[in-house]
């Protein structure tokens, strides 16, 4: 009689992979809310601002991985403290280009040293690890359809 094997949670890479990234993002998130008061969406939105000039709402919500809901609300209350501001798109009015404004950009200089020690930290735990881990999983975010 052929057995299946069993199915382990904790051996499926797809749970894996969620339960290490929710970590990294909590304890990263630790520095972002202590200074800056921001919620884990806030922080992804300025992320992506700083780097492109604009970028429209939907944009963010796909490469974010976030619900268009989710980023606009986000974007409510980082436009609100003066992080970020919105104006209709040149090219297409139906869309609202997002920009960091200079106390957005003065933030992200502050949080600069502190995504790059965190990364280095991370990077360190992985030890010789590290490339590989790093070389997979670009492979998957290149290869894996974003839409699921």
């Amino acid at each position: 009689m052929d057995r299946e094997p069993p199915f382990i949670l904790n051996d499926f890479l797809p749970y894996q992979l969620a339960v290490v990234a929710e970590r990294v993002s909590r304890q990263f998130a630790r520095h972002y809310r202590e200074m800056f008061g921001l919620s884990r969406a806030e922080w992804r939105v300025v992320a992506h601002l700083s780097q492109q000039s604009e970028v429209s709402v939907r944009e963010i919500a796909a490469r974010a991985e976030l619900d268009k809901s989710k980023v606009s609300r986000a974007v409510a209350r980082l436009e609100a403290q003066g992080y970020v501001s919105k104006r209709a798109s040149p090219t297409d009015r139906r869309l609202v280009v997002l920009a960091l404004t200079g106390k957005g950009k003065e933030m992200i200089r502050a949080l600069t040293p502190i995504v790059q020690r965190y990364q280095e930290e991370v990077l360190r735990d992985l030890g010789s690890d590290a490339d590989g881990f790093r070389r997979a999983l670009k492979r998957l975010m290149e290869e894996l359809p974003q839409d699921g």
